[in-house]
């Protein structure tokens, strides 16, 4: 495309050449709109969020939390740089909603760096495609990292849902239509997983830190299919919970069940004759001996 320049840039990339304003709504007066008030773009029509992600807790050692905050800020500047708000946050999300789902690394870096080896197949093009030759302009970085400090933080971009995918406006991957739509946020269109693995009870992972190094993998000639595919990954997750239900409760295990007999029987107290009646010597226990 016109815009586009070797090297540089990539079809359907978010990070386009920056004037020296942050290409945002404005007002009449020329002002750009409070970032509460900013309204998504006329195209996404009504939000199909479902269920709403849960707050980030972060647990992990300084170390983890630096390179948590790089990674994201990395993921929010080059795939949304000149982005209003809204855009930003709900590339966030969905790093974070990544992060929570089993599907996917549980740290960050591992998200955001996820198959940054292939030289295609990374989950972020900015990981694979040259973009971090870039140097990162400083007031469009701090932006990214004051967006990604507050997610880390606990912040939940609601419209985002359980969003899990985007890709920008000006392209259609081919699994968009295997995917439910949530709508247009800024330059991306987001999606969720239908079936069990967009249903809230799939993010069931816990941060616990342990965030690799903030910068891609080293490259390799991978030429099998995308592991981290959406469709593949999806009937991975419904396999999963199949092979789960087929596993019998312990409780109802044969070997179980005979030493959970054996414990009850030997919690049982022998009887003996006379049970449950006063023995002679105890008959007036409670009673005076004399009266006073």
């Amino acid at each position: 495309m016109g815009f586009e320049t070797p090297g540089e840039s990539f079809p359907g990339s978010a990070f386009y050449y920056l004037a020296d304003q942050p290409n945002l709504p404005a007002t009449a007066s020329g002002r750009p709109v409070d970032d509460a008030k900013l309204a998504l773009r006329p195209s996404a029509g009504r939000l199909d969020t479902g269920s709403v992600a849960s707050p980030l807790h972060f647990a992990g050692t300084a170390t983890d939390r630096l390179r948590a905050q790089q990674c994201l800020t990395m993921a929010i500047y080059y795939e949304a740089a000149n982005e209003p708000d809204a855009g930003q946050r709900a590339v966030a999300q969905v790093v974070l909603n990544r992060v929570a789902h089993p599907n996917y690394p549980n740290t960050v870096c591992g998200v955001v760096f996820q198959g940054s080896e292939r030289a295609t197949g990374c989950q972020f093009s900015f990981t694979c495609d040259g973009s971090l030759a870039r140097k990162p302009a400083r007031q469009w970085w701090d932006r990214a990292a004051k967006v990604a400090r507050a997610a880390l933080a606990g912040a939940v971009y609601a419209p985002a849902g359980l969003a899990t995918h985007y890709h920008t406006v000006q392209i259609h991957p081919y699994w968009a239509e295997s995917l439910a739509a949530v709508g247009t946020i800024g330059a991306h269109r987001f999606y969720r997983w239908r079936g069990a693995a967009g249903t809230a009870a799939a993010f069931s992972d816990f941060y616990r830190g342990g965030e690799p190094i903030a910068a891609p993998h080293p490259r390799s000639r991978i030429t099998t299919p995308d592991p981290a595919d959406p469709v593949m990954l999806a009937r991975a997750y419904e396999a999963a919970l199949k092979e789960t239900a087929k596993v019998p409760p312990v409780a109802l295990l044969p070997t179980v069940r005979a030493r959970d007999t054996e414990s009850r029987e030997a919690e049982t107290l022998p009887a003996f004759a006379g049970s449950g009646e006063v023995r002679a010597e105890y008959a007036r226990s409670g009673q005076w001996l004399r009266q006073p």
